[in-house]
Protein backbone atom coordinates (compact mmCIF):
# COMPACT_ATOMS: atom_id res chain seq x y z
CA UNK A 1 0.00 0.00 0.00
CA UNK A 2 1.56 3.30 -1.12
CA UNK A 3 2.22 6.01 1.45
CA UNK A 4 0.66 9.40 1.00
CA UNK A 5 2.88 11.86 -0.76
CA UNK A 6 4.05 14.97 1.10
CA UNK A 7 2.08 18.13 0.58
CA UNK A 8 3.78 20.88 -1.42
CA UNK A 9 3.58 23.19 1.57
CA UNK A 10 5.21 20.71 3.99
CA UNK A 11 8.79 21.45 5.09
CA UNK A 12 11.55 19.08 3.88
CA UNK A 13 11.70 15.85 5.84
CA UNK A 14 8.29 16.34 7.35
CA UNK A 15 5.95 13.42 7.56
CA UNK A 16 3.29 13.38 4.92
CA UNK A 17 -0.06 14.72 6.09
CA UNK A 18 -3.12 12.49 6.09
CA UNK A 19 -6.47 14.06 5.18
CA UNK A 20 -8.74 14.09 8.20
CA UNK A 21 -11.41 11.44 8.30
CA UNK A 22 -14.94 12.91 8.26
CA UNK A 23 -17.25 10.77 10.36
CA UNK A 24 -20.56 9.89 8.79
CA UNK A 25 -23.38 12.27 9.78
CA UNK A 26 -26.08 10.84 11.99
CA UNK A 27 -29.54 12.44 11.86
CA UNK A 28 -30.43 14.11 15.17
CA UNK A 29 -32.66 12.08 17.42
CA UNK A 30 -36.23 13.20 17.72
CA UNK A 31 -37.07 15.06 20.93
CA UNK A 32 -38.40 12.68 23.50
CA UNK A 33 -37.06 9.70 21.58
CA UNK A 34 -40.24 9.39 19.49
CA UNK A 35 -40.67 9.35 15.75
CA UNK A 36 -42.16 12.21 13.76
CA UNK A 37 -45.30 10.21 13.12
CA UNK A 38 -45.70 9.53 16.83
CA UNK A 39 -45.34 13.22 17.64
CA UNK A 40 -47.98 14.11 15.07
CA UNK A 41 -50.35 11.50 16.46
CA UNK A 42 -49.87 12.77 20.03
CA UNK A 43 -50.41 16.37 18.95
CA UNK A 44 -53.57 15.43 17.06
CA UNK A 45 -54.91 13.46 20.03
CA UNK A 46 -54.07 16.37 22.33
CA UNK A 47 -55.98 18.78 20.08
CA UNK A 48 -59.02 16.46 20.05
CA UNK A 49 -59.00 16.06 23.83
CA UNK A 50 -58.65 19.80 24.41
CA UNK A 51 -61.52 20.51 22.01
CA UNK A 52 -63.73 17.97 23.78
CA UNK A 53 -62.82 19.53 27.12
CA UNK A 54 -63.82 23.01 25.98
CA UNK A 55 -67.17 21.67 24.75
CA UNK A 56 -67.82 19.55 27.83
CA UNK A 57 -67.10 22.28 30.40
CA UNK A 58 -70.46 24.10 29.91
CA UNK A 59 -72.22 20.76 29.44
CA UNK A 60 -70.79 19.63 32.79
CA UNK A 61 -72.17 22.75 34.43
CA UNK A 62 -75.58 21.88 32.98
CA UNK A 63 -75.38 18.39 34.48
CA UNK A 64 -74.48 19.81 37.89
CA UNK A 65 -77.40 22.25 37.66
CA UNK A 66 -79.86 19.54 36.67
CA UNK A 67 -78.58 17.00 39.16
CA UNK A 68 -78.12 19.30 42.17
CA UNK A 69 -80.76 21.99 41.60
CA UNK A 70 -83.67 20.74 39.53
CA UNK A 71 -83.70 17.16 40.82
CA UNK A 72 -82.77 17.87 44.45
CA UNK A 73 -85.74 18.69 46.68
CA UNK A 74 -83.94 20.72 49.35
CA UNK A 75 -81.99 22.82 46.90
CA UNK A 76 -85.05 23.29 44.70
CA UNK A 77 -87.10 24.54 47.66
CA UNK A 78 -84.25 26.85 48.70
CA UNK A 79 -84.17 28.16 45.13
CA UNK A 80 -87.90 28.93 44.76
CA UNK A 81 -88.51 30.09 48.34
CA UNK A 82 -87.72 33.77 47.54
CA UNK A 83 -90.43 33.73 44.86
CA UNK A 84 -93.09 33.88 47.62
CA UNK A 85 -92.08 37.50 48.28
CA UNK A 86 -91.62 38.45 44.63
CA UNK A 87 -94.15 41.21 43.70
CA UNK A 88 -94.91 39.68 40.31
CA UNK A 89 -95.64 36.27 41.83
CA UNK A 90 -97.75 37.82 44.59
CA UNK A 91 -99.79 39.85 42.10
CA UNK A 92 -100.37 36.81 39.90
CA UNK A 93 -101.35 34.72 42.94
CA UNK A 94 -103.83 37.38 44.15
CA UNK A 95 -105.39 37.57 40.69
CA UNK A 96 -105.71 33.81 40.34
CA UNK A 97 -107.00 33.28 43.90
CA UNK A 98 -109.58 36.05 43.39
CA UNK A 99 -110.73 34.44 40.15
CA UNK A 100 -110.99 31.02 41.76
CA UNK A 101 -112.82 32.23 44.86
CA UNK A 102 -115.24 34.49 42.95
CA UNK A 103 -115.82 32.21 39.99
CA UNK A 104 -119.32 31.16 41.07
CA UNK A 105 -120.45 34.29 42.99
CA UNK A 106 -123.02 35.60 40.47
CA UNK A 107 -124.40 38.93 41.69
CA UNK A 108 -127.01 39.15 38.93
CA UNK A 109 -128.43 35.75 39.81
CA UNK A 110 -128.47 36.54 43.54
CA UNK A 111 -130.28 39.87 43.03
CA UNK A 112 -132.71 38.27 40.60
CA UNK A 113 -133.59 35.62 43.16
CA UNK A 114 -133.95 38.30 45.83
CA UNK A 115 -136.23 40.41 43.60
CA UNK A 116 -138.38 37.41 42.86
CA UNK A 117 -138.74 36.68 46.57
CA UNK A 118 -139.65 40.30 47.33
CA UNK A 119 -142.31 40.29 44.65
CA UNK A 120 -143.68 37.07 46.11
CA UNK A 121 -144.06 38.92 49.41
CA UNK A 122 -146.36 41.47 47.79
CA UNK A 123 -143.92 44.25 47.01
CA UNK A 124 -144.40 46.12 43.73
CA UNK A 125 -142.34 45.11 40.67
CA UNK A 126 -140.46 48.43 40.78
CA UNK A 127 -138.78 47.29 43.99
CA UNK A 128 -137.68 44.06 42.32
CA UNK A 129 -136.31 45.99 39.32
CA UNK A 130 -134.34 48.26 41.64
CA UNK A 131 -132.90 45.27 43.47
CA UNK A 132 -131.85 43.69 40.17
CA UNK A 133 -129.88 46.80 39.34
CA UNK A 134 -127.71 46.08 42.38
CA UNK A 135 -126.24 42.97 40.72
CA UNK A 136 -123.12 44.64 39.20
CA UNK A 137 -122.50 46.55 42.44
CA UNK A 138 -122.73 43.29 44.37
CA UNK A 139 -120.21 41.68 42.01
CA UNK A 140 -117.82 44.62 42.39
CA UNK A 141 -118.18 44.61 46.17
CA UNK A 142 -117.56 40.86 46.31
CA UNK A 143 -114.50 41.20 44.06
CA UNK A 144 -113.16 43.97 46.26
CA UNK A 145 -113.63 41.98 49.45
CA UNK A 146 -112.13 38.80 47.98
CA UNK A 147 -109.20 40.72 46.47
CA UNK A 148 -108.49 42.45 49.77
CA UNK A 149 -108.51 39.20 51.72
CA UNK A 150 -106.38 37.47 49.08
CA UNK A 151 -103.86 40.33 49.10
CA UNK A 152 -103.61 40.27 52.88
CA UNK A 153 -102.97 36.51 52.86
CA UNK A 154 -100.48 36.58 49.98
CA UNK A 155 -98.45 39.38 51.57
CA UNK A 156 -98.34 37.65 54.95
CA UNK A 157 -95.98 34.97 56.24
CA UNK A 158 -98.80 32.48 55.80
CA UNK A 159 -98.46 32.55 52.02
CA UNK A 160 -94.71 32.00 52.26
CA UNK A 161 -95.35 28.92 54.39
CA UNK A 162 -98.04 27.71 52.00
CA UNK A 163 -95.74 28.39 49.03
CA UNK A 164 -92.82 26.54 50.60
CA UNK A 165 -94.89 23.52 51.62
CA UNK A 166 -96.61 23.39 48.25
CA UNK A 167 -93.33 23.53 46.37
CA UNK A 168 -91.71 20.91 48.58
CA UNK A 169 -94.68 18.63 48.00
CA UNK A 170 -94.63 19.56 44.35
CA UNK A 171 -91.01 18.68 43.77
CA UNK A 172 -91.95 15.16 42.81
CA UNK A 173 -94.14 16.68 40.11
CA UNK A 174 -91.28 18.87 38.92
CA UNK A 175 -89.24 15.71 38.55
CA UNK A 176 -92.24 14.29 36.72
CA UNK A 177 -92.25 17.31 34.42
CA UNK A 178 -88.61 16.74 33.52
CA UNK A 179 -88.28 12.97 33.74
CA UNK A 180 -91.84 11.65 33.56
CA UNK A 181 -91.80 10.38 37.17
CA UNK A 182 -93.76 11.56 40.22
CA UNK A 183 -96.82 13.73 40.86
CA UNK A 184 -97.75 16.58 43.19
CA UNK A 185 -99.18 20.08 43.32
CA UNK A 186 -97.33 20.87 40.10
CA UNK A 187 -99.13 19.22 37.22
CA UNK A 188 -97.96 18.50 33.70
CA UNK A 189 -100.33 18.28 30.76
CA UNK A 190 -98.53 18.08 27.46
CA UNK A 191 -96.19 21.05 27.49
CA UNK A 192 -98.00 23.02 30.22
CA UNK A 193 -96.76 23.08 33.83
CA UNK A 194 -99.20 24.37 36.45
CA UNK A 195 -99.15 24.92 40.22
CA UNK A 196 -102.19 24.04 42.32
CA UNK A 197 -103.07 27.04 44.53
CA UNK A 198 -106.02 25.21 46.05
CA UNK A 199 -104.73 25.50 49.61
CA UNK A 200 -104.43 29.25 49.30
CA UNK A 201 -107.94 29.44 47.83
CA UNK A 202 -109.28 27.44 50.78
CA UNK A 203 -107.57 29.87 53.17
CA UNK A 204 -109.26 32.81 51.40
CA UNK A 205 -112.60 31.03 51.62
CA UNK A 206 -112.17 30.54 55.37
CA UNK A 207 -111.22 34.20 55.82
CA UNK A 208 -114.28 35.35 53.86
CA UNK A 209 -116.63 33.21 55.90
CA UNK A 210 -115.03 34.46 59.12
CA UNK A 211 -115.46 38.05 57.87
CA UNK A 212 -119.22 37.51 57.47
CA UNK A 213 -119.36 36.96 53.69
CA UNK A 214 -121.70 33.99 53.91
CA UNK A 215 -121.96 33.32 50.13
CA UNK A 216 -118.26 32.38 50.21
CA UNK A 217 -119.25 29.22 52.08
CA UNK A 218 -120.97 28.05 48.91
CA UNK A 219 -117.94 28.55 46.66
CA UNK A 220 -117.71 25.28 44.71
CA UNK A 221 -114.62 23.41 43.65
CA UNK A 222 -113.25 25.22 40.60
CA UNK A 223 -110.03 25.23 38.61
CA UNK A 224 -107.29 26.47 40.91
CA UNK A 225 -104.29 25.95 38.64
CA UNK A 226 -101.73 28.72 38.11
CA UNK A 227 -99.92 28.19 34.80
CA UNK A 228 -96.18 28.49 35.43
CA UNK A 229 -94.66 27.28 32.18
CA UNK A 230 -95.77 26.22 28.72
CA UNK A 231 -93.61 24.85 25.93
CA UNK A 232 -94.19 22.47 23.05
CA UNK A 233 -90.56 21.35 23.42
CA UNK A 234 -91.10 19.84 26.87
CA UNK A 235 -90.83 16.30 25.49
CA UNK A 236 -87.40 16.98 24.05
CA UNK A 237 -86.39 18.68 27.28
CA UNK A 238 -87.33 15.51 29.16
CA UNK A 239 -85.03 13.41 26.97
CA UNK A 240 -82.15 15.85 27.45
CA UNK A 241 -82.68 15.97 31.22
CA UNK A 242 -82.73 12.17 31.40
CA UNK A 243 -79.41 11.98 29.57
CA UNK A 244 -77.87 14.65 31.78
CA UNK A 245 -79.20 12.96 34.93
CA UNK A 246 -77.64 9.65 33.89
CA UNK A 247 -74.29 11.36 33.43
CA UNK A 248 -74.79 13.02 36.82
CA UNK A 249 -71.69 13.98 38.70
CA UNK A 250 -69.38 11.88 36.54
CA UNK A 251 -69.24 14.21 33.56
CA UNK A 252 -67.29 16.97 35.39
CA UNK A 253 -64.72 14.37 36.49
CA UNK A 254 -64.47 12.99 32.95
CA UNK A 255 -64.05 16.53 31.62
CA UNK A 256 -61.16 17.27 34.00
CA UNK A 257 -59.46 13.98 33.11
CA UNK A 258 -59.78 14.64 29.37
CA UNK A 259 -58.41 18.17 29.77
CA UNK A 260 -55.45 16.98 31.83
CA UNK A 261 -54.67 14.26 29.29
CA UNK A 262 -54.85 16.76 26.43
CA UNK A 263 -52.44 19.13 28.17
CA UNK A 264 -49.99 16.35 29.10
CA UNK A 265 -49.92 15.01 25.53
CA UNK A 266 -49.22 18.45 24.04
CA UNK A 267 -45.65 19.36 22.99
CA UNK A 268 -45.98 22.78 24.62
CA UNK A 269 -47.95 22.02 27.75
CA UNK A 270 -48.05 25.52 29.17
CA UNK A 271 -49.42 26.92 25.93
CA UNK A 272 -51.92 24.03 25.80
CA UNK A 273 -53.10 24.84 29.32
CA UNK A 274 -53.59 28.51 28.44
CA UNK A 275 -55.52 27.54 25.30
CA UNK A 276 -57.71 25.06 27.16
CA UNK A 277 -58.58 27.51 29.92
CA UNK A 278 -59.40 30.38 27.57
CA UNK A 279 -61.42 28.23 25.16
CA UNK A 280 -63.42 26.71 28.03
CA UNK A 281 -64.15 30.20 29.35
CA UNK A 282 -65.25 31.29 25.87
CA UNK A 283 -67.55 28.25 25.56
CA UNK A 284 -69.19 29.18 28.88
CA UNK A 285 -69.60 32.73 27.60
CA UNK A 286 -71.42 31.43 24.51
CA UNK A 287 -73.78 29.40 26.69
CA UNK A 288 -74.45 32.43 28.90
CA UNK A 289 -75.27 34.51 25.83
CA UNK A 290 -77.52 31.73 24.52
CA UNK A 291 -79.30 31.70 27.89
CA UNK A 292 -80.00 35.44 27.60
CA UNK A 293 -81.24 35.07 24.03
CA UNK A 294 -83.41 32.09 25.01
CA UNK A 295 -84.94 34.07 27.87
CA UNK A 296 -85.93 36.94 25.59
CA UNK A 297 -87.31 34.56 22.99
CA UNK A 298 -89.37 32.68 25.58
CA UNK A 299 -90.83 35.83 27.14
CA UNK A 300 -91.60 37.28 23.72
CA UNK A 301 -93.51 34.13 22.71
CA UNK A 302 -95.49 33.40 25.87
CA UNK A 303 -98.73 31.51 25.13
CA UNK A 304 -102.09 32.78 26.27
CA UNK A 305 -102.20 30.21 29.08
CA UNK A 306 -99.48 32.06 30.97
CA UNK A 307 -101.45 34.61 32.97
CA UNK A 308 -98.55 36.86 34.11
CA UNK A 309 -95.48 37.48 31.93
CA UNK A 310 -93.75 39.14 34.89
CA UNK A 311 -94.31 36.03 37.03
CA UNK A 312 -93.05 33.82 34.22
CA UNK A 313 -89.89 35.94 34.00
CA UNK A 314 -89.40 35.73 37.77
CA UNK A 315 -89.73 31.93 37.72
CA UNK A 316 -87.32 31.60 34.77
CA UNK A 317 -84.70 33.87 36.35
CA UNK A 318 -84.93 32.10 39.70
CA UNK A 319 -84.59 28.60 38.29
CA UNK A 320 -81.53 29.44 36.15
CA UNK A 321 -79.83 31.68 38.74
CA UNK A 322 -77.40 29.02 39.94
CA UNK A 323 -76.61 28.03 36.35
CA UNK A 324 -75.70 31.64 35.57
CA UNK A 325 -73.51 31.80 38.66
CA UNK A 326 -71.75 28.59 37.60
CA UNK A 327 -71.11 29.90 34.10
CA UNK A 328 -69.64 33.16 35.43
CA UNK A 329 -67.51 31.21 37.89
CA UNK A 330 -66.14 28.98 35.12
CA UNK A 331 -65.32 32.00 32.97
CA UNK A 332 -63.42 33.76 35.77
CA UNK A 333 -61.64 30.53 36.70
CA UNK A 334 -60.57 29.97 33.09
CA UNK A 335 -59.13 33.47 32.82
CA UNK A 336 -57.30 33.10 36.15
CA UNK A 337 -55.79 29.73 35.18
CA UNK A 338 -54.72 31.04 31.77
CA UNK A 339 -53.12 34.13 33.31
CA UNK A 340 -51.31 32.06 35.94
CA UNK A 341 -50.00 29.59 33.34
CA UNK A 342 -48.81 32.43 31.13
CA UNK A 343 -47.01 34.25 33.93
CA UNK A 344 -45.17 31.04 34.85
CA UNK A 345 -43.74 30.77 31.32
CA UNK A 346 -40.36 31.70 29.87
CA UNK A 347 -41.43 34.74 27.87
CA UNK A 348 -39.91 38.15 28.34
CA UNK A 349 -42.91 39.59 30.16
CA UNK A 350 -43.36 36.64 32.57
CA UNK A 351 -39.62 36.60 33.35
CA UNK A 352 -39.71 40.36 33.92
CA UNK A 353 -42.70 40.08 36.27
CA UNK A 354 -41.11 37.26 38.26
CA UNK A 355 -37.77 39.10 38.38
CA UNK A 356 -39.43 42.25 39.64
CA UNK A 357 -41.26 40.20 42.30
CA UNK A 358 -38.01 38.57 43.45
CA UNK A 359 -36.21 41.91 43.60
CA UNK A 360 -39.07 43.37 45.63
CA UNK A 361 -38.88 40.38 48.00
CA UNK A 362 -35.11 40.87 48.29
CA UNK A 363 -35.60 44.53 49.17
CA UNK A 364 -38.14 43.61 51.83
CA UNK A 365 -35.83 40.88 53.19
CA UNK A 366 -32.86 43.29 53.33
CA UNK A 367 -35.01 45.80 55.19
CA UNK A 368 -36.03 43.07 57.62
CA UNK A 369 -32.45 41.95 58.07
CA UNK A 370 -31.47 45.52 58.80
CA UNK A 371 -34.05 45.52 61.59
CA UNK A 372 -32.96 42.22 63.05
CA UNK A 373 -35.45 39.94 61.25
CA UNK A 374 -33.73 36.88 59.73
CA UNK A 375 -35.24 33.75 58.20
CA UNK A 376 -32.18 31.64 58.97
CA UNK A 377 -32.34 27.95 58.14
CA UNK A 378 -36.02 28.13 57.21
CA UNK A 379 -35.28 30.67 54.49
CA UNK A 380 -32.47 28.55 53.04
CA UNK A 381 -34.75 25.49 53.06
CA UNK A 382 -37.57 27.36 51.32
CA UNK A 383 -35.16 28.70 48.72
CA UNK A 384 -33.87 25.18 48.04
CA UNK A 385 -37.38 23.68 47.78
CA UNK A 386 -39.29 26.67 46.44
CA UNK A 387 -40.44 24.99 43.22
CA UNK A 388 -41.82 21.95 45.02
CA UNK A 389 -43.53 24.14 47.61
CA UNK A 390 -45.14 26.26 44.89
CA UNK A 391 -46.47 23.16 43.12
CA UNK A 392 -47.79 21.83 46.43
CA UNK A 393 -49.61 25.08 47.19
CA UNK A 394 -51.16 25.10 43.72
CA UNK A 395 -52.38 21.53 44.13
CA UNK A 396 -53.80 22.31 47.57
CA UNK A 397 -55.74 25.31 46.25
CA UNK A 398 -57.02 23.23 43.32
CA UNK A 399 -58.18 20.51 45.73
CA UNK A 400 -60.00 23.03 47.91
CA UNK A 401 -61.76 24.44 44.86
CA UNK A 402 -62.73 20.95 43.66
CA UNK A 403 -64.20 20.07 47.08
CA UNK A 404 -65.99 23.43 47.51
CA UNK A 405 -69.77 22.99 47.43
CA UNK A 406 -71.08 25.09 44.52
CA UNK A 407 -68.24 27.65 44.20
CA UNK A 408 -68.92 31.16 42.96
CA UNK A 409 -66.87 34.00 41.49
CA UNK A 410 -66.17 35.21 45.03
CA UNK A 411 -64.85 31.73 45.85
CA UNK A 412 -62.40 31.92 42.95
CA UNK A 413 -61.24 35.42 43.92
CA UNK A 414 -60.85 34.39 47.56
CA UNK A 415 -58.73 31.35 46.67
CA UNK A 416 -56.62 33.46 44.30
CA UNK A 417 -56.05 36.00 47.06
CA UNK A 418 -55.03 33.24 49.49
CA UNK A 419 -52.71 31.76 46.85
CA UNK A 420 -51.03 35.13 46.23
CA UNK A 421 -50.53 35.68 49.96
CA UNK A 422 -48.96 32.22 50.40
CA UNK A 423 -46.70 32.72 47.37
CA UNK A 424 -45.65 36.13 48.72
CA UNK A 425 -44.73 34.56 52.06
CA UNK A 426 -42.68 31.89 50.27
CA UNK A 427 -40.98 34.59 48.20
CA UNK A 428 -40.05 36.55 51.33
CA UNK A 429 -38.69 33.44 53.06
CA UNK A 430 -36.71 32.50 49.96
CA UNK A 431 -35.36 36.05 49.71
CA UNK A 432 -34.17 35.82 53.32
CA UNK A 433 -32.36 32.60 52.44
CA UNK A 434 -30.70 34.23 49.42
CA UNK A 435 -29.56 37.20 51.50
CA UNK A 436 -28.05 34.85 54.06
CA UNK A 437 -26.11 33.20 51.25
CA UNK A 438 -25.33 36.47 49.48
CA UNK A 439 -27.14 35.46 46.30
CA UNK A 440 -29.95 38.03 46.02
CA UNK A 441 -31.87 38.14 42.77
CA UNK A 442 -29.99 40.32 40.27
CA UNK A 443 -26.91 40.67 42.53
CA UNK A 444 -23.41 39.97 41.24
CA UNK A 445 -21.76 36.83 42.65
CA UNK A 446 -19.31 37.32 45.50
CA UNK A 447 -15.59 37.56 44.75
CA UNK A 448 -14.09 34.15 44.12
CA UNK A 449 -17.48 32.49 43.80
CA UNK A 450 -18.09 30.20 40.88
CA UNK A 451 -20.42 31.66 38.22
CA UNK A 452 -23.96 30.37 38.28
CA UNK A 453 -25.68 28.67 35.39
CA UNK A 454 -27.04 31.94 34.07
CA UNK A 455 -23.75 33.88 34.42
CA UNK A 456 -21.65 34.58 31.32
CA UNK A 457 -17.86 34.67 31.39
CA UNK A 458 -15.89 37.69 30.27
CA UNK A 459 -15.92 38.13 26.58
CA UNK A 460 -18.75 35.64 26.03
CA UNK A 461 -21.40 36.48 23.49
Amino acid sequence: MSEPSPSPGDPPGAAPTTPPTIPPTTPPAAPGGGSRGGRIAKSALSAVLITLTCILVPVSLLTVWVHDIVLDTNRYVATVRPLASDPAIQQAAVHRITEAADAKVDGSRITADLAKWLESQGLPPSVGSAVKLLGPQLDAAADQVVSGVATRIVESDLFEDVWTVANRTAHAAVVHALTGKGRGAVGVDGGTVTLDVGEAVDKVKEELVAAGVSPADKIPEVDKQLVLFQSDELGRVRNAVHLLDVLGNWLPVITVVLGAAGVLLARRRRRALVTTALCAAFACLLVAVALVVGRHYYLDHLPAEVQSPAAAAAVFDTLVRFLRVSLRTAMVLGIVVALGAYLSGAGRLPRGVRGRADRTADSAARWGAGHGVHTGTAGRWVEAHRHALTVGVLLAVALVFALWNHPTVLTVLLLVLILLVVLAVLALLAAGGRIADGTEAGAAPAAGAAPGPGDRGAGSR
